[in-house]
């Protein structure tokens, strides 16, 4: 009899090449109840790690560069000889998903996460695992209780009408909530040309950008990452735009404009919930100073020299840790030099092929297209984004804001 404690106790194993995936997945168990997670990055270690520690759940990224989740299951094969996997595979592509179980995957939990149904699937599994272990000892009969077990559920990714209707009227309050956070009208700041797009998913993610004149005469870029989907992270951006605003107006520091909203984030977000922010500062002369709290590089085209600059992060998330400072760089945007700053959507977006866009790709656009300034970027930025995607649907939103000093 497999007891609520075995299975809380169970030991999991989370891949995930993507750190913030593993956080959040570790976060997710935890908040659980499951007291023996470990993960790893690497996806080479998972058959050593499972040939030490005998995992009762492995949660496995089926894409991974160098070895993908496909290759992995092989692998396990040959440390599991009857033939048992006990894979739950992470996967935002349907196509996947037939593919995995029929490669001994044992169920499959699609991107983005839902909590609810984590949960559940991570909890059967487990279930059915223990249960597995016992049938080496037990008779026939036990045999076909678990697979009785593993056949109820299928129960759980049937969703009656109602749980779909709810399911949607979220989905659209979501998608009206984001939509509300971003400038109907981009801004004109003297000395400045500023474009701006954001591509959503139909799972809503939590991308936002802005833009704040201060009294001061400075004036504020802002471009966030809120991780998540659906409602909450509508609302955790909607709590966050709304307390950059509030504190830069009211004059303060932007080191401690983080810091103060990074404390909101520790005491009002769930565990598993933080947010990646890129923040500058500029002045009509084109001095200013730049924060990026967790988020990915973004790039200084230099027009008078052409070449590109990465402003690199050097701060934590918002909302992880509530001793995290937030340390400001200065920079300076001379006459032709443009700024480039994008959400990791853009770089992550894939085409049919499940090939990533590319920081690569997107350095060469920057290198073509910058010195014909910014209005051409964007276009170029737009096309091929286009091109490459082919209209598959992504992932993630696709954000990017693009700054050019004038004059």
């Amino acid at each position: 009899m497999v007891r609520p404690a075995d299975i809380l106790n169970a030991k999991i194993l989370v891949v995930d090449d993507w750190e913030v995936n593993v956080r959040l997945l570790e976060g997710m168990l935890r908040v659980a109840g499951y007291t023996s997670v470990q993960s790893t990055t690497d996806p080479t270690e998972v058959c050593e790690l499972h040939r030490k520690n005998r995992y009762g759940l492995i949660l496995l990224d089926l894409q991974m560069p160098g070895m993908d989740g496909f290759q992995v299951m092989e692998g396990l094969k040959e440390i599991e000889k009857d033939g048992y996997l006990p894979v739950l595979v992470i996967t935002a592509q349907p196509d996947h998903k037939l593919r995995a179980l029929e490669a001994g995957a044992k169920d499959f939990v699609a991107k983005p996460f839902d909590l609810a149904e984590l949960r559940a699937r991570v909890h059967n599994i487990l279930e059915v695992r223990l249960l597995h272990l016992e049938t080496r000892n037990y008779s026939k009969k036990l045999e076909e209780t678990v697979r009785e077990l593993e056949a109820s559920r299928e129960v759980i990714r049937l969703k009656n009408v109602e749980e779909q209707e709810r399911n949607e009227r979220e989905l659209t309050l979501a998608q009206e909530t984001q939509q509300s956070l971003l400038p109907r009208f981009l801004p004109q700041f003297e000395n400045f040309r500023i474009h701006a797009f954001n591509s959503p998913t139909r799972y809503v993610g939590g991308d936002f950008y802005d833009f704040l004149q201060l009294g001061s005469g400075e004036w504020v870029g802002v471009l966030a990452d809120v991780s998540g989907k659906g409602i909450s992270a509508a609302l955790l951006s909607s709590m966050v735009l709304g307390a950059l605003s509030m504190e830069f107006h009211s004059g303060t520091q932007p080191q401690e404009v983080l810091s103060r909203v990074n404390q909101l984030l520790c005491e009002r977000s769930l565990p598993f919930q933080f947010v990646t922010l890129f923040v500058f500062l500029l002045n009509a002369d084109g001095t200013g100073q730049f924060i990026s709290a967790g988020h990915n590089p973004a790039y200084l085209f230099r027009s008078a020299t052409g070449k590109i600059e990465k402003l690199v992060a050097e701060a934590h998330f918002l909302g992880m840790f509530d001793v995290a400072s937030y340390p400001s760089r200065a920079f300076r945007l001379d006459t032709g030099d443009i700024l480039v700053v994008y959400s990791d959507g853009l770089t992550d977006a894939q085409n049919q092929w499940e090939e990533m866009f590319g920081e690569e790709r997107l350095l060469s656009i920057i290198r073509q297209e910058a010195p014909s300034g910014s209005h051409a970027l964007e276009q170029k930025f737009l096309q091929a984004i286009g091109e490459f995607t082919q209209g598959m649907p992504q992932t993630d939103d696709i954000t990017c804001m693009i700054v050019e000093k004038c004059r």
